[in-house]
């Protein structure tokens, strides 16, 4: 169970001593496509652990149910690996659907969430308490600062970051008061399981 948060960490670290305290790319969070925001009310994004079954109309031996591993991948027939984590279902249903067209007329295809697990992060930098949280959805970043305890007093407030593995990597850029104020309405940021959050 613990699994996906200590690759997600062993990862981060790599990440973080590469890139060191003010280099490497990022994006702002109000720049972030709205793909890949999350709130109460959005559409559920899949992450590592979840289960799901994938439904192919009239073609129960395509139809299948499957546990996004820890790479954010599920495996399918014709279709073969597919990242799942990190997208919603609707769309993981056309993205398999659009790969099916080469062996099937007009497919079909379904997706629904058999199972999810708490959303699993890990945390790094001048917080209160380093470490994994598990955090129940929707888990907002401002959520788990408070969990962790808060910035320390060492902590540039204007340096917050979230690295993101799924669909594709990024390190999103947040300001404390942005969150605490819900500026360009960071406040609705959700996180999702696999994501490290930096302080700086």
């Amino acid at each position: 169970m613990h699994t996906p948060s200590l690759a997600a960490a062993l990862c981060c670290i790599a990440l973080v001593s590469g890139c060191g305290g003010s280099t490497g790319p990022y994006i702002w969070f109000h720049d972030l496509p709205t793909s890949e925001w999350g709130d109460s009310t959005a559409e559920y994004s899949l992450g590592v652990g979840d289960t799901v079954r994938v439904q192919v109309y009239e073609q129960d031996s395509l139809s299948t149910a499957s546990k996004i591993r820890t790479d954010g991948r599920i495996g399918l027939p014709f279709v073969g690996e597919i990242v799942a984590a990190g997208k919603h279902p609707s769309d993981l249903a056309k993205e398999i659907q659009a790969r099916l067209k080469e062996f099937i007329v007009s497919p079909r295809v379904t997706v629904n969430v058999e199972s999810s697990q708490p959303v699993m992060v890990s945390i790094l930098g001048e917080v209160g308490n380093k470490g994994t949280l598990t955090l129940e959805p929707p888990a907002g970043l401002l959520q788990a600062l408070a969990q962790a305890g808060g910035p320390s007093d060492f902590a540039d407030k204007s340096r917050i970051f979230v690295l993101r593995r799924f669909p594709q990597f990024r390190r999103i850029r947040f300001t404390y008061d942005a969150l605490v104020q819900n500026e360009g309405g960071a406040a609705t940021f959700s996180l999702r399981t696999g994501d490290v959050i930096v302080v700086e």
